[in-house]
């Protein structure tokens, strides 16, 4: 892991990848989607614990089902190929046998202090989260975040049953580069950073 990646990839990842804001019709294959949680399944999470849980919407009725939880604005998403909602297991520790093979009893730290689940798993399943836009980037594909919606909707029609909460949505595809708005300006590294 010594070796920096070239340009082309930096901008790709980061310098010239966009929130999208429209979408052409190009489509987002199964393949492209199995592909696309193949890499994000190897970003670093606490322990190895996977919090994320993620459901791929993309048929006409399954984004008719997500509709009346979108905000007025994020509607313009239900056109993207894919809406993926990014959701943490509360139950995630119930893994940590099979995925913490070496230390199977980390489980019992989140059985005896059940206050440690919910923020462990929203933390891990964010940076997963990050990961697949990243990974969707990586494969060429576009990627608009969103946190426009209701929670609860999502969760009482995607996660029924309470053992996984939705964090956030991306819709995915291959952006319509005249919907994209100019870039917005970045916080400088004083204004953010700092070393000590």
């Amino acid at each position: 892991m010594t070796t920096k990646i070239d340009q082309a990839a930096i901008d790709r990842l980061f310098l010239e990848a966009r929130s999208q804001n429209g979408w052409t019709d190009q489509p987002v294959s199964e393949a492209e989607i199995r592909a696309l949680y193949d890499l994000v399944k190897y970003g670093p999470t606490s322990a190895n614990t996977q919090p994320a849980r993620f459901v791929f919407v993309t048929s006409p009725e399954a984004k008719e089902r997500l509709r009346p939880a979108l905000s007025p604005g994020n509607v313009k998403a239900l056109a993207a190929p894919v809406i993926v909602l990014i959701g943490y297991a509360l139950d995630f520790h119930d893994k940590i046998p099979e995925v913490f093979p070496h230390n199977p009893g980390f489980r019992d730290m989140f059985v005896n202090n059940p206050a440690a689940i919910e923020p462990h798993a929203f933390r891990n399943s964010s940076l997963q989260g990050a990961y697949l836009i990243l990974a969707a980037r990586a494969l060429g594909l576009d990627v608009g975040p969103m946190s426009g919606f209701d929670a609860a909707k999502v969760d009482a029609e995607f996660f029924p049953g309470g053992t996984v909460k939705t964090n956030f949505i991306a819709a995915i595809g291959h952006g319509d580069p005249s919907k994209v708005m100019p870039r917005l300006p970045r916080l400088a590294f004083a204004d953010a950073a700092q070393i000590v």
